[in-house]
């Protein structure tokens, strides 16, 4: 083996090892070398040999003398290099030759959940970057699915998301325009009012035939039009329709519902108006009206789309650009509103933001950041292919954003307690941030009876193993009391001693909100009082987010590992 390839693999053994606190892998040298010098693929043997002992030499070093010899070897290597990926949207036609306006249009039943996001994002990234403007559309024509509350938690889960919203509507106020203009479309000869039975009217469209009442005179769709408004016809005896082709080959695109008739109040409006306009009718009046020139939405609008251009064409509307993405799968995650209302009223959950639940604002509380959902929906973009949301991955990339800026502190679920014999007084040291010696330090003092807590499990590793490592403090000895057994931590690496979490025996009480709706209790260190941030890190248990904290106690949400 040449002498300059034996350089190579120490500075890169180095790196790798200042890089990983101490222990270089020397998988990752053989990696880089047969990447670098394909000419040792036929030596793989030979050269894994070669490293296998260069890297036990390294790691034999300690971390000092590691970063002293690669810093007096190669300097430049001292600094990992961050490859940075950056992903951004495909273009959108036409937005360069006059400002899109884009709109948000959710039915007001709930908050938003994360799968409301994706569309919230997509259109608000569209007109920052374009200097456009963003519509939030409510769309509650349907009064059976309304939760007044969400008119004001909508707003709020947008302002959240970072999502700028530059202009609000809501459709129930807007009944008079829908009523116009169906009117219009009934004189135009493009709609009528049906009173055939609704399965039959079904099956007739479905066999590409058309309807009695679809042919009758205008007039007499007018005098129809009229009695739906004042009342005449009964909940469920007629409807208004939009003509489009009756033989067209997508049974979804053939006539479809205009208006239907509910008497159900409306939370808003009452009993004022009792035709209420269905979505196909409602989103293409305001969709025009609006000026919206670009609509992004899922591909399950296909049809919708297709049967919303029928009404721009019969009035020469402009079409705006439509883009469909695919579908997207959540799994394990509670979305649907009605379903959370009803556990919310039955005492199991705690409210729109219970952590079990796949809502806006149960993300907030759990300490996932904006920025990562921004950061998911963009990387996943607008394809046309159906996708399965992935909770690592979202979780990864907040990671990327708490990490750098979150705290280490020790927690410990069921505590066991033990003192400590065989020494007057034991100090130690953490840094708060492994990587950043700004953030400070947690100083540790037992004196006089020495109490600790570790958990249960690591209770019984201590009296099975007959010693253990109290991380950061002291090497302890099983007994009772336990024996100070130094501050050695090269022992680490001979083997058979485990290094724990442990907390001081009067250490303030904590739970943890856990996902799955259980909570883990137990002790967490009393330096947790003094911080300012509310995201930290419970090491080797996971990122949590504080929402209270005193002598008292500590309650914290379990955001991920």
């Amino acid at each position: 083996m040449s002498e300059p390839i034996e350089e190579t693999i120490r500075k890169l053994a180095l790196q790798n090892a200042v890089f990983f606190k101490g222990t270089a892998n020397p998988k990752a040298i053989v990696g880089k070398i047969l990447g670098t010098y394909p000419e040792y693929r036929s030596k793989v043997a030979e050269i894994t040999e070669t490293i296998n002992a260069i890297v036990a030499d390294v790691n034999a070093l300690g971390l000092e003398k590691q970063q002293a010899e690669l810093a007096a070897t190669d300097p430049s290597m001292m600094k990992k290099e961050k490859k940075v990926r950056t992903y951004e949207l495909p273009a959108l036609e036409g937005a360069e030759d006059s400002k899109p306006v884009m709109r948000i249009a959710p039915g007001p039943s709930g908050p938003l959940h994360i799968g409301h996001t994706r569309v919230s994002v997509l259109n608000d990234e569209y007109c920052k970057r374009y200097n456009g403007e963003l519509i939030l559309r409510f769309e509650d024509t349907n009064p059976e699915k309304i939760d007044p509350d969400a008119y004001d938690m909508i707003p709020e889960d947008l302002d959240w998301l970072g999502v700028k919203v530059h202009k609000q509507y809501i459709q129930s106020e807007r009944f008079e325009t829908y009523y116009d203009i169906t009117r219009k479309l009934i004189e135009m000869g493009h709609a009528y009012v049906c009173t055939c039975d609704a399965e039959d009217w079904r099956k007739k469209k479905e066999a590409k035939t058309a309807c009695p009442c679809r042919d009758l005179p205008v007039n007499e769709q007018l005098d129809r039009y009229e009695k739906m408004m004042d009342g005449t016809y009964p909940e469920g005896s007629a409807i208004a329709v939009v003509k489009t082709d009756i033989a067209h080959p997508n049974p979804a695109v053939r006539d479809f519902v205009a208006l239907r008739i509910v008497d159900a109040p409306h939370p808003r409006t009452g009993s004022k108006y009792r035709c209420y306009p269905m979505m196909n009718l409602s989103v293409a009046i305001d969709d025009h009206l609006m000026g919206m020139t670009h609509v992004i939405r899922g591909k399950d609008h296909l049809n919708n789309t297709q049967r919303q251009e029928y009404i721009f064409d019969y009035f020469g509307w402009k079409k705006p650009r439509y883009y469909h993405y695919g579908l997207v799968n959540i799994p394990d995650t509670v979305l649907k509103t009605s379903l959370i209302k009803q556990s919310i009223k039955a005492g199991e959950y705690t409210g729109w933001d219970d952590v079990r639940t796949g809502t806006v604002r149960a993300l907030e509380r759990r300490g996932i950041r904006p920025e990562a959902i921004r950061r998911y929906w963009v990387e996943s973009g607008m394809k046309s292919v159906d996708i399965e949301f992935s909770w690592d991955n979202l979780y990864g990339m907040n990671r990327d954003i708490i990490d750098p800026v979150s705290n280490r502190y020790f927690f410990v679920q069921d505590p066991k307690r033990f003192t400590i014999g065989g020494v007057d007084t034991v100090t130690g040291r953490a840094p708060l941030h492994p990587d950043n010696e700004k953030a400070g330090f947690r100083e540790y003092t037992l004196s006089g009876e020495k109490s600790f807590c570790v958990s249960a499990k690591d209770a019984e590793t201590f009296e099975n193993d007959g010693k253990i490592r109290l991380k950061d403090l002291c090497n302890l000895d099983f007994g009772n009391p336990a024996v100070y057994a130094g501050n050695d931590v090269s022992v680490m690496k001979k083997g058979g001693m485990k290094a724990v979490q442990w907390v001081s025996a009067d250490s303030v009480p904590c739970k943890v909100y856990l996902p799955d709706g259980s909570v883990a209790e137990g002790l967490v260190e009393n330096a947790l009082l003094n911080e300012k941030s509310d995201t930290v890190q419970f090491e080797r248990f996971g990122f949590v987010r504080i929402e209270s904290k005193s002598k008292d106690g500590v309650t914290a949400v379990y955001t991920h590992d």
